[in-house]
């Protein structure tokens, strides 16, 4: 299954349609695209040039618009784990790395973990241990997502922060200027030719931001200024939204012809439209799909247990009806730990990958009980894949039973 970050992003050489298709989706299931020296972004992309002249691409959204939109349509985003705290650390993050206000947020200049981590407790006033651990999850999963990059005890602001737009600048600079500065009477730094030649794999510093190749111009320039903007509020909808959208809401889905150029638009970054009743979602196209980056065999277990336990134990129970893959049966932590083989620290690195992946969420229900169920993501979930998800799971939970050995001779013949 394709999954939305990885630590190794391959490089964008294809530059055919089907090669720009695929690399949006590596770039949506692995983070920014890494560039060669000189190496051009692909279309729908900005590319950050490093000092050193490589790069990174990451995919831009059409005329401007931010998920924020999803605001206006109070269309629920896909939520993000600990969002108050996450906030809070980036805010820190962004005070610290951005010391020149007279210019653009990133690159911004490298800056102390433990600096950091003393301006959230000054922000939030708290200085004891859960803090701390709150705060370093949320540079962990930061880092993950590619809002900041941390290495060698210093924090830099990610890739990602180079998308804010310029009209969000003043908001930013203001955000930076309120918040309290720690007081702190010594930092031990690595210096910086130190720090590049202790991690070959920490970016140059400095930068720049090159503008993106057109991408949906001939698709959207036909159209006037109101079903254009119906296109990209859709466009937004189905891409960035948590649950499949109600078409009623939306111009560009509720009208053939303009759900068939929204369907063009998804095209090209190597997605398609997804229909639930009267309600729409995207997801990965089935021929693009094998680009995107790849579970661990650590990760595919744990999902595989969770998808047992919660969907085909309660679907077999006749507890669930067999077109669903939400689950209102978490599976609990500990029957994870009790059927895996993995460490500890293992599992729990699973469990936080797959959480960020939006494959699995986590189900609180007092201290001990709750646990896990399938994330936001298999609503996205093509007709072909729910298909060969189900045939898995069916060979996963039975390999001997009569069913298990009708999927295996059914691909045999294939």
């Amino acid at each position: 299954m394709t999954v939305p970050e990885s630590s190794a992003p391959s490089p964008v050489r294809d530059t055919a349609p089907q090669g720009q298709a695929k690399a949006h989706v590596r770039a949506r299931s692995g983070g920014p695209l890494r560039l060669g020296a000189g190496e051009p972004a692909p279309a729908g992309m900005l590319r950050l040039t490093r000092s050193d002249s490589s790069g990174e691409a990451l995919p831009v959204w059409p005329d401007g618009a931010t998920p924020s939109l999803l605001d206006e349509y109070q269309v629920a985003p896909v939520p993000v784990e600990r969002s108050g705290e996450t906030r809070r650390v980036l805010a820190a993050c962004l005070t610290c790395c951005w010391p020149d206000l007279s210019v653009d947020p990133w690159p911004g200049e490298p800056a102390p973990v433990e600096l950091v981590l003393d301006t959230y407790r000054t922000l939030i006033g708290r200085s004891d241990d859960l803090m701390r651990n709150w705060a370093i999850g949320a540079l962990r999963r930061l880092h993950d997502s590619a809002w900041i990059v941390m290495s060698d005890g210093l924090v830099s602001l990610g890739p990602r922060c180079a998308l804010w737009p310029v009209e969000s600048h003043a908001q930013l600079k203001e955000l930076v200027r309120r918040i309290p500065q720690p007081e702190r009477s010594e930092l031990t730094v690595v210096a910086d030719a130190d720090l590049v030649a202790a991690d070959h794999t920490a970016p140059a510093l400095g930068g720049r931001v090159e503008e993106d190749a057109a991408e949906f111009g001939d698709l959207l320039d036909g159209y006037d200024e109101r079903r254009r903007a119906e296109l990209v509020a859709a466009f937004m909808a189905v891409e960035h939204a948590a649950e499949p959208v109600q078409e009623a809401r939306f111009g560009a889905l509720r009208d053939p012809a303009l759900r068939h150029t929204l369907g063009e638009m998804l095209a090209r970054r190597g997605r398609t439209l997804i229909q639930h009743r009267e309600r729409w979602i995207s997801g990965y196209d089935d021929g693009a799909a094998g680009a995107g980056a790849r579970l661990g065999e650590g990760e595919r277990a744990v999902l595989t247990l969770v998808l047992v336990h919660s969907v085909a134990i309660p679907r077999a129970e006749g507890l669930l009806p067999e077109d669903t893959w939400a689950s209102p049966h978490p599976t609990p932590a500990e029957e994870l730990r009790r059927h895996t083989q993995l460490p500890i620290g293992e599992l729990e690195a699973a469990l936080r990958r797959l959480r960020h992946a939006g494959l699995l969420t986590q189900v609180k229900a007092g201290e001990e009980a709750g646990g896990y169920v399938p994330g936001p993501q298999f609503h996205r979930l093509t007709p072909v894949a729910r298909r060969r998800l189900q045939e898995e799971l069916i060979l996963a939970a039975g390999p001997h039973t009569p069913l298990a050995a009708a999927v295996r001779a059914r691909r045999t013949t294939r």
